[in-house]
């Protein structure tokens, strides 16, 4: 949907500033939140309606542990009745950590002498992506620094590399980024290289703070990390991804940062963000914060069931930064998609000499270091169903077009089916006895679940699969 604001004697919002710091402090000091409003909040996400910024707060001030009971509770069947038991698994592969900024929080960070800089040559990327796809990944985050060397037709020329990268039965379907923001030509560049969602985290939505936290290079400019998915979706990049690093300020200030980004896309580009990272601070090599804002696991479980309830037909992306037990955890409050398997040092999905983790190679330390095979074990004991799954993508599901296929609620009847197809490739090309055993019942569990024509139909290509076939989806 193309925007014509002078057609409309509106004002074109695009691409200027959108936050309002005394605004979303207005609304968290001065919206009460009694139990008969918080069940309303509640009851509203749950017939699939987006929420206003005040509803939000509503949901953030709820202290109360029978409301923030409530609030998860909600969380969970909103999860449910929207995306069903599904759980997309990817990887992030680490391209380079060269980068030209300071900020406090991050192993990259230009003055930190001790970081040992490497950027993967195209023949090392194709390694590790071999590496990956004997794993059986499918679907990958490409992380880069912010970095000159960066640039947009390096990015792109990366892109392509990874999508010709086949080995045996593996090939990456999906490629994300994320990486620097660009202006507009350079966004269009990145773009025709056939990327899924482009990633940028505000990291904190508090102009004040983030000045604190980013001393110097581009990134500490504030509106023009802020507008940067604005000029992605000028570009034509209509699936984008948002974040914030929760321990840089007020986790409920920026719950409510990330909410007001989604009103301004939907709002400029009738597009809402395809996903909502939350990470929180971890340690890396020359962290230099005070900790005054570190999120609790208590804390970081509510505002994941606020998000959830916030933004119904969001995707919420739980990162390998937490500890299995956390994100066992938060998975039943309204995540949707997690990594496995997960290498943040860079090279090192290849080097299996390399065991220890080197806070001097990577960006900050990750908690759950479980194999890819590990996770997806866990998932299938704990009744999910993992899904390698990129029809929507491929198909042209993005963007608005995903928005028409996902408020209706058929993300659920597209995307069990294409999950459990997935998986069968996953059972067939890679998956040991005992995980293979586990995977399949729990195919003909979710078969039992399906319309009897989809159910049939995924039978029909699940055998397909076992014949040798891939690649097969609705």
């Amino acid at each position: 949907m193309k925007f014509f604001p002078e057609k409309l004697n509106i004002p074109d919002k695009r691409m200027k500033p959108f936050i309002d710091p005394g605004e979303i402090w207005e609304l968290i000091r001065g919206t009460p939140a009694d139990k008969a409003s918080v069940k309303a909040v509640i009851a509203k996400a749950l017939d699939k309606n987006r929420l206003t910024l005040k509803e939000t707060a509503i949901l953030v001030n709820a202290t109360d542990k029978d409301l923030i009971e409530e609030i998860k509770e909600g969380a969970r069947e909103l999860k449910e009745r929207v995306y069903g038991n599904r759980i997309v698994l990817f990887a992030p592969l680490y391209v380079g950590n060269r980068c030209s900024n300071d900020c406090r929080y991050c192993g990259f960070r230009v003055t930190n002498r001790n970081a040992l800089r490497k950027t993967l040559s195209d023949k090392e990327i194709v390694t590790e992506v071999e590496a990956l796809e004997d794993n059986g990944q499918k679907r990958l985050i490409l992380v880069y620094g912010e970095h000159p060397e960066y640039s947009p037709e390096y990015i792109a020329h990366t892109v392509d590399l990874v999508y010709g990268v086949k080995k045996g039965a593996g090939e990456i379907r999906r490629v994300n980024i994320n990486a620097a923001p660009f202006d507009i030509d350079g966004f269009r560049t990145i773009g025709k290289a056939g990327i899924g969602t482009y990633q940028i985290f505000q990291e904190t939505y508090h102009p004040d703070a983030y000045r604190e936290y980013h001393l110097s290079g581009r990134k500490s400019d504030y509106e023009w990390r802020l507008t940067a998915l604005d000029r992605a979706q000028e570009a034509g990049i209509d699936d984008v991804g948002i974040g914030a690093l929760f321990g840089l300020y007020d986790w409920r200030f920026e719950v409510l940062g990330l909410v007001r980004h989604t009103n301004h896309l939907e709002a400029c580009y009738n597009i809402g963000p395809h996903t909502i990272s939350f990470p929180r601070i971890k340690d890396a090599a020359a962290l230099d914060i005070d900790g005054r804002y570190m999120v609790s696991d208590e804390e970081f479980t509510r505002l994941v069931a606020i998000l959830r309830l916030a933004v119904p037909y969001t995707g919420l992306i739980l990162t390998a930064r937490e500890d299995s037990d956390v994100r066992r955890e938060v998975l039943k409050f309204g995540v949707s998609q997690i990594d496995g398997g997960t290498k943040i040092e860079i090279g090192s999905y290849s080097d299996i000499k390399n065991e220890q983790q080197n806070l001097n190679k990577e960006q900050f330390k990750i908690a759950d270091e479980r194999s890819l095979a590990e996770v997806i074990d866990e998932l299938l004991s704990t009744g999910y169903l993992p899904s390698f799954c990129t029809s929507c993508y491929r198909m042209g599901r993005t963007g608005e077009h995903f928005m028409e296929f996902s408020v209706p609620g058929f993300i659920k009847r597209f995307c069990t089916p294409n999950a459990i197809m997935t998986l069968a490739e996953y059972i067939c090309d890679y998956a040991g006895p005992g995980l293979a055993e586990k995977g399949w019942k729990a195919i003909d569990k979710e078969m039992e679940k399906l319309d009897p024509q989809v159910a049939e139909k995924t039978r029909e290509r699940v055998e397909l699969i076992k014949g040798g076939e891939r690649d097969l989806y609705f």
